[in-house]
């Protein structure tokens, strides 16, 4: 019997492991089976490119083609209302009923919810998926004010975006600093300097405690009591796993689907990857991480045993003019020295535990990362550079010398 690989949601992850299965088992069927219309996208396009045509080719992670020459059965607008692993079959919310060899769950997450007096007022908002930037951008109107709740990377892409098209945008964040995950405190000065010097409003250290308004929103109180008058809300404040499919099953759950580092469940039949997915008591929730995920359970799926190392968290920003980069753990509190300099005139720091690199931040374009990512993911040697001197393009120069 031909063996029927079943993989649930159409995210990056699933592509990624279509892929691998489809690589070692040339015979097998393969279905991915997604809630949205359209085959999977580029979610990350949904805020970096919010005003661009989300609906061309150029978002999809594989063209239609792909999927037919790869004999990989897409099914979209398709939910899966739950699982008999004792049968080995999902069942469809129409009541189709499909058997399976191996099943991989990627049911990503969903945006973490507002849980705030007026969050259910029209025209609050969050990106998650195609309908969600469609919707934010049919009920925009001229001059519209728009007030971006969160500063991490999401929030400040979609000010971004949003400042672009012509719109007043203010930018709150509960944190003391912007993007306080990837950035140090002098480049969150930087950036949040940036942000007004364009003419987006940030204020910081601030919490959100309603959202006012009868039918359609018209401001936000703050926790200091002041109110910012909008007329749109637009809300990242981190992302909740999609395990609601496998509630109540023997399944085990924490925050997300726990899996093995095979990326394999409780039950042997069963994988997890990408956003759903958790794994050493850490849910990633990183494009990169998804796809390696991906790419590793569906290897697996396929009989490989190949185990899964985390990615290096890798963050590319290019939005107001500022094209910057941070790789891997930039928490200075966890590492020995951070070296700062410049290094082809960009502030840049690295920070060193163990006298090798575990993370890198500059101001330099998107091509100098790879140097920095490799040194991370290499775990390269610093013995015998000098890096008191501060000298980061000789430091880099040297180690660029020792990879691999």
């Amino acid at each position: 019997m031909t063996k029927h690989y079943v993989i649930v949601g159409g995210g990056v992850s699933a592509v990624h492991a279509a892929k691998a299965i489809r690589d070692q088992d040339a015979e097998a069927e393969i279905s991915i089976l997604g809630e949205e219309s359209g085959l999977p996208y580029n979610r990350i396009k949904l805020t970096k490119g919010l005003f661009t045509d989300l609906h061309s080719e150029k978002v999809l992670i594989k063209k239609e083609k792909w999927y037919r020459d790869n004999r990989i059965n897409v099914k979209t607008s398709t939910r899966i209302t739950s699982i008999q692993p004792d049968c080995r079959m999902v069942e469809t919310e129409d009541g189709q009923r499909v058997e399976y060899h191996k099943l991989l769950l990627c049911m990503g997450a969903r945006n973490r919810a507002l849980s705030i007096e007026g969050a259910g007022l029209q025209n609050v908002h969050t990106i998650r998926d195609m309908n969600d930037a469609d919707r934010l951008k049919d009920s925009l109107q001229d001059g519209s004010r728009v007030a971006v709740i969160g500063g991490g990377v999401q929030g400040i892409e979609t000010a971004w975006a949003l400042f672009e098209a012509g719109y007043e945008v203010t930018v709150i964040e509960a944190a003391p600093s912007l993007m306080g995950r990837q950035l140090d405190g002098h480049s969150s000065s930087l950036l949040k300097e940036t942000l007004e010097q364009s003419g987006v409003k940030v204020i910081l250290q601030a919490g959100v405690t309603s959202i006012t308004g009868t039918d359609y929103v018209t401001g936000i109180t703050l926790d200091d009591g002041s109110n910012l008058p909008c007329d749109h809300v637009v809300y990242s404040i981190g992302i909740v796993p999609n395990t609601a499919l496998v509630s109540g099953s023997a399944i085990q759950v924490r925050n997300g689907i726990i899996v093995n580092e095979q990326l394999q469940t409780s039950d042997p039949n069963i994988f997890a990857a990408g956003d759903v997915a958790e794994i050493n008591g850490h849910v990633e929730g990183l494009w990169g991480g998804a796809i390696e995920q991906g790419r590793i359970a569906g290897s697996n799926m396929a009989d490989s045993l190949t185990a899964y190392r985390r990615a290096v968290p890798v963050t590319l920003f290019n939005a107001f003019g500022l094209s910057l980069f941070s790789i891997g753990n930039t928490d200075e509190r966890q590492c020995d020295v951070a070296v700062i300099g410049e290094e082809n005139g960009a502030y840049t720091r690295i920070f060193v535990k163990d006298n090798t690199i575990t993370g890198a931040l500059s101001w330099q374009g998107a091509a100098a990362s790879l140097t920095y990512k490799s040194a991370v993911e290499q775990g390269i040697s610093l013995t015998g550079i000098h890096l008191a001197s501060n000298n980061i393009e000789a430091i880099m120069a040297e180690v660029q010398s020792r990879l691999n």
